[in-house]
């Protein structure tokens, strides 16, 4: 996949991209850093591999800082904003692009924790950093932007409904943001081909994936939804702060 931005166009810019050492963020830094921007690459555990995806993103030319954080932990998050204003004096875009919900072993209410209050605290964290002409992006899915009223599977319902309070949550906070001059948009996407969610949810529903890509005609793959996560950073917001990426016949008709 070809990167979406021009390269160059975001010398100087600094970003954040949470959980974004594996997957769609990690792609997501690499476009990014490919146009000329400061990275911070955001991982919750498995430093070696964001390390390593570090000194690769510090080839292209930019400063790269490596940031361990439990989003899910105030402390956690406020030690990595620290960092960030201690090395680079601020930041232009945060991609609020970490989620879950479906590991085992977690907490009941662990889903919630983490796709709404987690994402919350983030974005408050960040703002004091963020000036006139920053850019807020949050990526979620058809399945939890449409839950209200598509059902989706039984196996992603809680992930689902959490990620809605999220987006619900977050929108709340558009109106502040503005006065600000932040820009805000949500990026929602269907089910993308090579993702952990897309492996947990073929592993408790076999043949959920290949179902939903006959429904749908075409599912992303990681690199492409990526693209479309760091085009929104750039593009003009939507009047309703919301874009939508593949076919949504299925969840409007």
């Amino acid at each position: 996949m070809s990167n979406p931005l021009t390269p160059g166009s975001l010398q100087g810019k600094r970003v954040l991209v949470t959980g974004s050492s594996r997957g769609i963020g990690a792609d997501t830094v690499r476009y990014f850093a490919e146009a000329g921007a400061d990275i911070v690459v955001n991982y919750r555990n498995k430093g070696a591999r964001a390390e390593k995806l570090g000194a690769t993103l510090r080839e292209l030319g930019g400063r790269v800082i490596v940031a361990g954080a439990d989003l899910t932990d105030p402390a956690s998050v406020q030690g990595m904003f620290d960092t960030i204003a201690a090395d680079y004096g601020g930041l232009d875009i945060l991609v609020l692009n970490a989620s879950g919900g479906m590991e085992a072993g977690m907490a009941e209410d662990y889903a919630l924790t983490l796709n709404r209050d987690a994402q919350l605290n983030v974005l408050d964290a960040a703002t004091p950093l963020m000036g006139d002409g920053s850019r807020v992006v949050f990526v979620t899915s058809h399945q939890a932007h449409f839950i209200r009223t598509v059902p989706t599977m039984p196996e992603y319902e809680q992930v689902a409904l959490s990620k809605r309070a999220g987006e619900d949550a977050l929108r709340e906070r558009i109106p502040g943001l503005a006065e600000r001059g932040i820009g805000f948009t949500i990026v929602s996407g269907d089910m993308i081909e090579g993702t952990i969610t897309a492996t947990l949810l073929e592993r408790a529903n076999p043949g959920a994936i290949s179902s939903r890509k006959e429904a749908a005609g075409k599912l992303y793959n990681v690199s492409e939804f990526a693209a479309e996560v760091a085009a929104a950073a750039v593009d003009p917001v939507p009047e309703d702060n919301t874009r939508l990426v593949g076919d949504i016949t299925d969840f409007i008709s």
